[in-house]
């Protein structure tokens, strides 16, 4: 590999939120307020997440993790089940499984475009088996059409993941307009839409909404905002057991804020990734994105993998780019080869996992980064003397 001339820019990050004044002033207005949990904002931004996915419900939690766990447990799985989901995404969609009692059952992806192969779900399914986790893995929708067929004819729940999704389209409907029982959303600052930690689950079905309100409080018969403005004195009752997953009315204000924003956050990122894209296009060693016809990426991360013969660089190329202050993060986790989902025999069956998690590399991308800066990024990749 050969040195660079170039002179090293401030450190650029992988990701970045973008928080403006606007997220400030409704964050100072909650404040002011005193309502600060769950309350107005909450339902807020509720309503309006929901018009925007053209969804009839939209529950707000406390992060994805927890949204796919009350949506596991809304949709009837619990212990000693089994729920088909990727090994290749980040590790909450496996334990959001394991939480509830139920045991995560891996299935390879299609190394095109990383998300699970439904032609691999098949031969998976059990007796045992009550539903289907399917990862939009960094923003690219799955084949949402097969796993739909797939469910119904097994009699199995759907479920989506779609932590990093939030923009995402297939075809022509956005994500988060269920195509299965719910849809699962993250908000963490290294989402394109963040309110600091948060999620959000969307759903069809009413009674599955109302359920899930219920358990994300407790399993409280009655909202805080309904006690609060009752004529009458009433007594809320507790008939299952639920949790304490709620989203404050500050991190909905930021939301809020933020859901203004997205379109404008979708086609900048969208922007920069087929900058990228354009200028890798030639470099024999690296893999772009595939897209295909029938969806639309997000671009909430952009990754780039190496080719076969130079996996064994991979970790070389990453550490080059730091020294030049460039930010990098691994290829999707494989969760097999963590520790509490270890098992030998998983390498096995899943070869185009390992594959992809060995070889990828996510990239800076994010709305404030500018076209030198990009530049940068592919300059130094693009001669690092490969």
């Amino acid at each position: 590999m050969s040195q660079l001339s170039t002179p090293l820019p401030a450190c650029i990050p992988v990701a970045r939120p973008c928080i403006g004044a606007e997220e400030e002033r409704a964050v100072l207005d909650v404040l002011r307020s005193g309502w600060l949990t769950q309350g107005p904002r909450v339902a807020e931004f509720e309503a309006r997440f929901a018009a925007y996915v053209g969804c009839d419900h939209a529950i707000a939690v406390s992060s994805c993790t927890t949204a796919l766990q009350l949506s596991l447990i809304a949709c009837g799985i619990g212990p000693g089940d089994e729920v088909i989901c990727p090994s290749l995404s980040f590790i909450a969609t496996a334990n959001s499984i394991t939480a509830i009692g139920a045991r995560p059952i891996f299935a390879d992806i299609d190394i095109a475009t990383y998300n699970m192969d439904p032609a691999r779900i098949g031969d998976l399914i059990s007796s045992r088996t009550r539903g289907i986790l399917v990862v939009h893995q960094i923003g690219l929708p799955a084949e949402l059409s097969m796993f739909r067929e797939l469910a119904a004819t097994h009699g199995l729940a759907l479920i989506e993941d779609a932590a990093c999704a939030i923009g995402g389209e297939y075809e022509g409907a956005l994500v988060g307009k269920p195509v299965g029982d719910c849809a699962c959303f993250s908000f963490h600052p290294r989402k394109i839409l963040t309110t600091g930690e948060g999620g959000m689950i969307t759903t069809r079905d009413p009674q599955t909404a109302g359920r899930l309100r219920r358990l994300r409080q407790h399993a409280m018969s009655m909202s805080d905002v309904t006690r609060h403005h009752a004529r009458q004195i009433v007594t809320e009752t507790y008939d299952e057991v639920g949790f304490n997953f709620r989203m404050t009315d500050v991190q909905a204000s930021i939301g809020i804020a933020q859901l203004d924003k997205l379109p404008e956050f979708l086609d900048r990122r969208r922007c920069l990734a087929q900058r990228y894209t354009e200028a890798f296009a030639h470099v024999p060693w690296l893999v772009t994105p595939h897209v295909p016809a029938k969806c639309r990426h997000n671009y909430q991360s952009y990754m780039v993998r190496v080719a076969d013969s130079m996996i064994g660089e991979r970790d070389t190329i990453m550490q080059r780019l730091l020294e030049r202050n460039i930010s990098t993060r691994r290829g999707i986790m494989a969760i097999h080869r963590e520790r509490p989902y270890r098992t030998a025999w998983w390498d096995k069956v899943l070869p185009q996992t390992c594959l992809a998690s060995a070889a990828g590399i996510i990239l800076p991308l994010y709305h404030e980064m500018t076209e030198d800066t990009q530049d940068y990024v592919i300059e130094t990749l693009t001669n690092l003397g490969i």
